[in-house]
């Protein structure tokens, strides 16, 4: 049988070559033909190539907290084999062995219980007599690793699309064993931005601020077009060569961490895409939902979601409607996953924990969360969080209703007693409001007020502060467009998104003002290149050259605002304390044991003198303030000044003692 061959993998799945010789035998294989998007039948194929054998993960760790590890082998008619450990093995025993009805997939379940760091070998027999074996490390953890601690609310995340941020290795722009080729001209292709692009950025992103890093997936995605953006993986075991190889990833994590900064990386469970080598060997009849490794799956019979999110807490909800939201496919490229599989739930368990130990990662972002199965979702969540309790996930879950996001929350009670262990959130309901109560004009019910109305739905999360708040991501259009390049209403919308009692993320760009249509999916301009991230660029980021006043007025207005957060604990974990919108003003609080902080934003054009007296309760002690954006301190025991069209941002000075 031919085997896909891997690319860059020094740290990546096991193949080993088999050490007998043994006779080919006919398999059934399914092919993804890219260029035209359908699945083809399942063919019979022999082929003289020796045959290899596939195991992942290719190594775990001792001491975790789950003792149990399950290893998923593919070869050639491996499944009636009986697997036998090595009597070396110390503290290290198999559990049980299974297969599917594909005869090319074995799954061994060992326990680790008590074993320190080793090699082991395992040997495939066949009639006694042994046809496959190889070697499997158990690896020493890093120190402290079950308690790295995640993401939370002092800091900021900042989202790179890797593809389109920099580039600093052209020679990976192509690669030999991947489809589709780099071409800057195409807003839909490949650019040839890559891990090193990002490493050669740390100190960019150090100076602006930020502290954690949300890179767009960088697993490899084999697939003929629009493989840029990385949702549609085709290993999960091994980074995309054009954006590096897994140990490019592992050394990027260490040098971030050097400046302060983390890692979040993309996870995908609920699809993978057409091209993935699964496809060409199907595991299970129940691993891809709508297709069975024996069917003709022409792709006129696949269904795909109907992305009736809400049929997944709807207590009125008919199971076929729920079972069409999740068990659908999102495009014909994307195989979705059918995460009931017993096998492929804990693959996909494992694998997110691998990437987490492996390269020391302090987050992930779920994608399209409640696509997948809820039940498995709790699984998956829960084993995580069980091996690293301080961590952080953030689920996607794109809806304007906070009770339909409060639902995935970990701690929340919900009727049906569905119990998630998921800690974090998109805001897409404040992210919305955040657009529609800034860019318009005030009136009874529209402008600042809805932004304070909708700060009251918080009840119904389990724990608001941990939802993660954004100006633009990936898939949303640009912040500045947005507001139609107003840039006192750009600032208004960055203010409230990095003061307020959430975790902030802001989109890469966002920074210098790049724009995008206003209506609509627009993908590939919304993912333009960060200027000055190519060699040939001449507008940069970097060194500002290019650059309009205003762009560099934006960039150091957010600059000034991410250093200010790293030290303000009134904004880490202090209370928000916000007052009722008033003549086109909105006033918060943020305030600790340690520090006050008064936000106002203005809409009108002129300056605004409010007076002290409708806020003496959280400006008791302080009679001057200094604003962090022009370091200027104003008098504000009677009133305080609001620049027109403007925000303030001010540390409130603690009256000294007599």
């Amino acid at each position: 049988m031919t085997q896909s061959m891997p690319v860059n993998r020094p740290l990546k799945t096991l193949l080993i070559s088999i050490t007998a010789s043994v006779m080919l035998a006919t398999s059934a294989i399914a092919y993804s033909a890219a260029v035209d998007n359908e699945l083809t039948a399942f063919i019979n194929h022999q082929d003289p190539t020796p045959v290899q054998l596939r195991v992942e993960p290719e190594f775990w760790w001792a001491n975790m907290a789950n003792s149990t590890l399950e290893l998923m082998l593919h070869g050639d008619n491996i499944a009636t084999m009986r697997a036998v450990l090595n009597e070396t093995a110390n503290h290290i025993s198999i559990v049980n062995t299974t297969a599917s009805e594909n005869p090319n997939y074995l799954f061994i379940k060992l326990s680790l219980k008590d074993a320190k760091p080793q090699t082991i070998s395992i040997s495939l027999e066949k009639d006694g007599n042994p046809e496959h074996q190889f070697d499997y490390s158990i690896k020493q953890r890093r120190s402290d690793s079950a308690n790295r601690q995640g993401f939370n609310n002092s800091d900021v995340i900042y989202l790179i699309t890797p593809d389109r941020f920099a580039n600093g290795d052209p020679s990976n722009d192509n690669h030999i064993n991947m489809l589709e080729a780099v071409n800057r001209t195409d807003k839909d292709g490949r650019h040839g931005g890559d891990i090193k692009g990002i490493l050669n950025s740390l100190n960019y992103l150090e100076n602006l601020g930020v502290t954690q890093l949300w890179i767009n997936p960088l697993l490899e995605n084999n697939q003929q077009k629009y493989s840029y953006h990385g949702y549609s993986t085709t290993d999960h075991y091994a980074i995309d060569p054009r954006f590096g190889s897994n140990e490019d990833y592992r050394q990027l994590v260490t040098a971030a961490k050097e400046k302060g900064i983390g890692i979040i990386k993309d996870i995908i469970v609920n699809h993978i895409g057409s091209n993935h080598w699964w496809m060409q060997d199907i595991p299970s009849s129940t691993w891809i939902n709508g297709l069975t490794t024996q069917q003709n799956s022409e792709r006129g019979k696949v269904q795909f979601t109907s992305h009736r999110r809400t049929t997944q807490q709807d207590p009125y909800a008919v199971a076929t409607d729920q079972k069409n939201f999740v068990d659908g496919w999102f495009v014909d490229s994307m195989p979705d996953l059918n995460q009931t599989d017993p096998k492929l739930a804990t693959y996909l368990i494992q694998n997110s924990i691998w990437w987490v130990e492996y390269a020391n990662l302090t987050g992930i972002r779920e994608d399209t969360y409640s696509y997948a199965d809820k039940t498995f979702l709790a699984q998956w969540s829960k084993a995580i969080m069980t091996e690293y309790p301080n961590f952080n996930i953030v689920g996607e879950e794109w809806t304007a209703n906070p009770i339909t996001v409060s639902y995935w929350q970990a701690g929340k009670s919900n009727q049906d007693g569905y119990v998630s262990y998921l800690p974090s959130l998109m805001d897409f309901p404040l992210y919305e409001t955040l657009l529609e109560a800034v860019s318009a004009a005030e009136s009874w019910d529209e402008g600042f007020i809805q932004l304070y109305e909708m700060m009251a739905n918080d009840v119904v999360y389990a724990d608001p502060t941990n939802l993660v708040l954004f100006e633009g991501n990936h898939d949303t259009n640009r912040l500045f467009s947005l507001m139609n390049e107003d840039i006192s209403r750009y600032k208004m919308a960055m203010t409230y998104t990095l003061t307020s009692n959430r975790i902030p993320q802001i989109f890469y760009g966002t920074e210098v003002l790049m724009t995008s249509p206003l209506e609509g999916r627009h993908d590939g301009v919304v993912r333009a290149d960060f200027p000055g991230g190519w060699s040939e660029d001449y507008i940069s980021a970097f060194t500002q050259n290019g650059l309009n006043p205003q762009q560099i007025d934006a960039q150091q207005f957010v600059s000034t605002l991410l250093n200010f957060r790293k030290s303000a604990s009134a904004i880490h974990h202090g209370e928000l304390i916000h007052y009722v919108p008033k003549d086109g003003t909105y006033v918060y609080f943020r305030v600790d044991e340690l520090q006050s902080i008064m936000v106002v934003m203005n809409k009108n054009p002129t300056e605004v003198l409010l007076s002290r007296d409708r806020y003496k309760a959280q400006l008791s002690g302080f009679s001057t303030a200094t604003d962090i954006l022009t370091q200027k301190t104003q008098n504000i025991s009677r009133t305080i000044s609001v620049p027109a069209n403007g925000v303030l941002v001010l540390t409130l000075n603690q009256d000294k003692q007599l």
